[in-house]
Order: structure tokens, then sequence, then C-alpha cells
């Protein structure tokens, strides 16, 4: 292990630490903290080991010096990250943020399938709300993707990561940018043309990174309608890109047929091929589609009736055990290679992720078990210590049933009533834990065997000895490292962890964590492992 890799967090935080790791980079993890003096207000804390990113990332001194200064600069709007401070010693340098208690937006988007129209649009309104500000303040993301796209408790979208962001205007003056970032399926064509020397002029090409934006904000509606991106790259090696420009944007692709027809033209607008015929943030502000009434959606863009919005995004998460699981893969790439293709985009993204004691994940509670504090040191609450184990067991399952994740696995599509009945807040039935997650009934042993076969079975590399299974309340950790379907890295741990119930039971929860790749396409990889793993699935229907 690197000396780098023990390195110790700085001993003089302004802040408390009051959790494990919530979320992770390669050379980054995300802690939740609280003031010293105070337990509240709870904000995200981004720890940046800065030797480890400048040596083993596409990323510079400079560049994190960047992220924090136009975050502060633009961290001021209600769909974007509020920033709130940072400071640094000679190894870490630290950022604190407002806290996204409502997650990733996009792990709550069924795969192939998308939102309905009126979701859609309001969360459309309020991305082009959050990058129309940063754009007014001369700062361009240059890296919008699923990925950045977080949820406040509320349900409202919350705009992340600036590692990429650039001033494309200052006192009037606007400079292009010539570096190539960005995730392919998102960016624009013009990016990956960018670097190289234009015959004619004899100038180094360079792009205008607003103009980029609002193509990647077309990029991401269209996910947001039918739960897949138009193409891997927009490149001459894509058929559905050239044919999308050769038709100036009429496809015969089955996903365009999908799109709202008054959305269509919006679409086309944004996903210019020529930037200058981009459209500018007014065209989009007067379009009909964009100015459409949205139930869900008061005059200011927020979120009027959190809770019937909430159940409607529940009820497209749904895993059909009915379907065949997919077929064994066999690529003729190899698998570890993840980043052939596009490696020149540049990420904040290193290949080699420290692997350290700082990178513990926090286990998420089950926020529908009102009735039993459910967790590996207090599994049953003082109120039902009274109650018969057999009692205390079938309490556990009837609510068990109710943890919103559970509702993807049920025959019937949808939020039980019992649940929307009771739930106050929009968390309550979409709560921050992603819904990539399962529980098990199976013994440790069989269900890692199991998972370890459904891994083999969809070409993911594994290591060739015998996984580490723990006594304790964790079982093991399965590395994943792969290729998704659009041919970009998708790599994280599958964490089997155990919760104790009466009379010497217990059971598996089996969490598939992402570090890196889109959340949309992590959704179907997991859908994938559950459909070969699906006889060890605790179902609510059971």
């Amino acid at each position: 292990m690197m000396q780098s890799q023990l390195d110790p967090l700085p001993s003089d935080l302004p802040f408390r630490i009051i959790s494990k790791t919530i979320g992770r980079g390669a050379y980054a993890s995300i802690k939740k903290a609280i003031p010293l003096d105070s337990g509240s207000p709870i904000f995200a804390v981004k720890l940046i080991h800065k030797g480890y990113a400048v040596k083993h990332g596409r990323i510079s001194a400079k560049q994190i010096a960047m992220e924090v200064s136009l975050h502060s600069h633009i961290g001021q709007h209600p769909n974007i990250i509020e920033w709130f401070a940072t400071g640094e010693d000679h190894v870490w340098r630290w950022i604190a943020m407002e806290f996204a208690e409502g997650g990733d937006l996009f792990d709550k988007i069924e795969a192939d399938v998308g939102v309905t129209e009126d979701i859609a649009q309001l969360y459309f309104y309020q991305l082009i709300s959050g990058v129309s500000f940063m754009h007014s303040k001369g700062v361009a993301h240059r890296d919008l993707k699923p990925e950045n796209i977080l949820m406040s408790d509320s349900g409202n979208l919350k705009l992340a990561d600036f590692g990429m962001a650039t001033m494309f205007e200052y006192k009037g003056q606007r400079k292009q940018s010539s570096t190539m970032c960005g995730s392919p399926p998102y960016v624009a064509p013009e990016v990956l043309a960018c670097g190289r020397v234009d015959k004619r002029s004899n100038e180094i090409v360079k792009y205008s990174p607003e103009l980029v934006d609002v193509w990647s904000c077309g990029v991401i509606l269209f996910v947001l309608l039918v739960g897949n991106t138009p193409w891997d790259q927009p490149t001459g090696d894509s058929w559905e890109y050239q044919e999308y420009k050769r038709t100036k944007g009429r496809s015969s692709d089955p996903l365009w047929e999908r799109i709202p027809a008054e959305a269509l033209s919006l679409l086309r607008g944004m996903m210019s091929v020529e930037p200058k015929k981009r459209f500018s943030f007014a065209q989009i502000r007067q379009h009909p589609w964009y100015t459409r009434h949205n139930k869900f959606m008061a005059a200011d863009g927020q979120i009027i009736d959190p809770l019937n919005l909430a159940t409607k995004m529940l009820e497209n998460l749904h895993i059909n055990f009915s379907q065949q699981p997919p077929p064994s893969q066999r690529q003729s790439a190899d698998a570890m290679d993840i980043d052939s293709g596009p490696s020149r985009i540049s990420s904040t993204q290193p290949e080699t992720p420290i692997n350290d004691v700082l990178f513990d994940w926090e286990r998420p509670t089950l926020t529908s078990l009102r009735t039993l504090a459910v967790s590996s040191t207090q599994p049953i609450s003082r109120a039902d210590a009274s109650l018969p184990p057999a009692t205390q067991s079938s309490n556990f399952y009837e609510a068990l049933a109710e943890e919103p994740s559970m509702s993807q696995f049920s025959h019937t599509p949808g939020v039980p009533l019992t649940l929307t009945q009771r739930a106050q807040r929009f968390k309550d039935i979409v709560p921050a834990h992603s819904f990539t997650r399962f529980f098990s009934h199976m013994p440790p042993q069989l269900l890692v065997q199991m998972l370890r076969d459904a891994l083999h079975n969809l070409n993911v590399p594994l290591p060739s000895a015998p996984p580490y299974i723990g006594q304790g309340d964790h079982v093991s950790t399965l590395k994943v490292k792969t290729t998704d379907e659009r041919k970009q890295g998708l790599h994280g741990e599958i964490l089997i962890d155990r919760y104790h119930l009466p009379e010497q039971q217990e059971l598996l929860e089996v969490r598939f964590v992402k570090l890196k790749g889109d959340p949309l396409e992590w959704r179907r990889f997991f859908k994938k492992v559950v459909l070969l793993c699906k006889d060890g699935v605790f179902k609510p229907d059971d």
C-alpha cells in the first residue's frame, strides 16, 4: 500500500465528520459533517487527496483550485449545490457544501423507460434554471451528465461537481476552450473535434463552452424521456449519430419515436450540430414544450406536490422477474481495458482509486421501518422487545415490504398504499439511498457464489482467489470493473452486509455502489445481475 493512502485527515477541521463515506471518486470521498458547536445543519464535505489527484488523475493542482473558486462563484441558486467553505493542509483539500439529501436523480429513473412527460419537463426546467444561472455568471459546467445531477430532500434538482467548469466570459471578454472534457454520450460533437489544427486557418480548433452545455442539456432531456442516450458518442463511428446528422434530426431510430412531438423541435434546436445555430436560453424558454402547463410545478419552478411526484417516479421503477436473464456476454476486447476509445477526454476520475479505510461506506438506514429500529447493532427496537420473537420477526418482514426500494421487486409496479398514506415528505417515498440493492435469505457463502457466477456470466473480471466471507456485520465486497452498453467505464462495488433478526435468523443486504459511470447504465447492470440471481432475491409478494 502506498504511503499516500495512509495520510490522516487534517486534525484541525472546523467541523465534525459524522458519517463514513456517502460518495466517492477515485481520489476524493464525501462524508457528512456538522459544525463543531452544533448538531445542525448537516452538510457534505468533499475531501480531496491533492497528491493522489495530481499523480494518478488527469487533473492539476490549478484545476482543483479552479473548482473551488468557480463553485464559490456560482453556488447561490436553488438548483445548484450550495458552496459553504474550503480549507487545506499540505495533503488534503476539503470543500464544505450543501448535502443533497435526495441522492442521485437518475438512480430513481428506469433504464430504457425514462419518466413521464410532466416529470421530465419539471427536471428539465430546473436543469435549465441552474445552468443558465451559471452562464449568467460567465461559468460553463462542461461535464453535464446524470452522474452530476442530485436531488434535495424535497425532490428538487441540484447540479453538482464543478471539477471541469471554466470561466468563458469575464468583464465582457469571451474565450473559447480547447480542453476535451465530458462524457462521450453527452458531449457535443465539436468537443471531440477540438485540439487538432485546422488546415485552412492553421489554428487549433476550439469550442464555445456555453454552447456545449446547451447540447448536453438536450441529451439529458432525451434520457429523461426514454431512459437511454441517443448514441455512444457524436462521431463518425456512431451509426445513430450519423443518421441524426444526415437527416437533420429526423432519425428513424425507434428511441426518437418515443419523444413527444412537441419536445422534438426543442431537442433538435438544442442539439443542432452547428454550434452557432444551437438554441439560446431565451429560445429554450420561449419554446411551447418548455412553457406547457405542469401539474407538479409552481410558477417559480419548484415542486408543488412532492408526494404525488415521488409516487409517480417510483411507479416506473420495476424489475420483471418473468424476463429471461441476459445471455452470457463474451467480448473480444479485454474487459479490463475499459477506456479504449475516446480516452483523450479529460476526466476528473483517475483509473486507480485509493483503497483505504477512509472510504468505508455508510450503511443507509431502512427508511420505512418505523416500528423497528433495524441496524446491525440494534436489530429490534425497545418498543418491540416485549413481543414474542415470532411477532418481532413478522413485524420486520411486514415493515421491510414497505421499504420504498422493495416496490421495484413486486409483481405489480407501484408504491404500497400504506406507505403513501403515512408519507409526509418526498424522501419518505423516494429516499436518498440508492435503489440498486436487494435483500436475501440465502446463506452468505451461497449468495456470494451466486453473485460471482452472475458477474462471470456478464464477463466481469473476478479475482481468482476465493472471496473473503466475514463473520461480523460485513460479509463480503465484490469489485466491479467493466464497460457499459455505451462502451464507457463502469466501476463499483457490491457490498453484502448482515441484518440480525430474532432467533438467530439473519437477512443479507446486497448493495451495488457505483464509483464511476452513468447511473442508468449502473441500474441496467444491476437489473441483469438481479435476474441472474432471482432465486436469491427477497420479494415483498413472497
